[in-house]
């Protein structure tokens, strides 16, 4: 419901504009944030780092992984011979590590997600500087967002993705 309201607002705003004496000349773009995201040199660099630190949890998980498992063997093979007292304890023990498991996979989980937000808000953060910039530059009236399923159709020769990402590309190499 609040996208329809927003492109409602955009398309009475485009509206305005058009019926404007004083607008000699409308430029749109579409910028597609999330194929810049993804695409960008920034974007490549962060998805490669999440894959690092999702390789590392993923180790560490494994490793527990497979100690829970060895005291399950050793628990069934020991059954028979400990005592209820002795059972018991490697029961609880394991039902200890069972927990710690459960809690350290999903501390993980959520320090990925973290990590995932901060980086891409990061870069959203200077991909819509580059926009401004560009839309300034370049003089545009108005630059959206390509959401799908919220516009159904768009003239490709408007869409300014691939210049944002390679502006902002040159922004970052620049910087380094």
């Amino acid at each position: 419901m609040g996208r329809h309201l927003l492109v409602t607002l955009i398309l009475g705003f485009c509206i305005a504009l058009f019926s404007s004496a004083v607008a000699a000349e409308i430029k749109i773009g579409i910028v597609d944030l999330q194929k810049a995201l993804n695409e960008s040199e920034a974007g490549k660099q962060a998805k490669k780092d999440l894959e690092e630190i999702i390789k590392a949890k993923q180790k560490l998980i494994d490793q527990k992984g497979r100690e829970i498992e060895k005291l399950k063997e050793e628990i069934d093979k020991q059954a028979s011979v400990l005592s209820e007292k002795a059972l018991r304890q490697k029961q609880d023990e394991l039902d200890r590590k069972m927990r710690d498991y459960k809690r350290f996979v999903q501390d993980a989980q959520d320090e990925v997600k973290r990590k995932e937000a901060q980086l891409t808000e990061e870069i959203l953060k200077e991909l819509r500087k580059v926009i401004d910039e560009i839309g300034k530059k370049e003089n545009f009236t108005l630059i959206l967002e390509k959401v799908e399923g919220v516009v159904l159709y768009i003239d490709e020769t408007v869409d300014i993705t691939q210049k944002v990402i390679e502006t902002y590309n040159k922004k970052i190499k620049k910087n380094k």
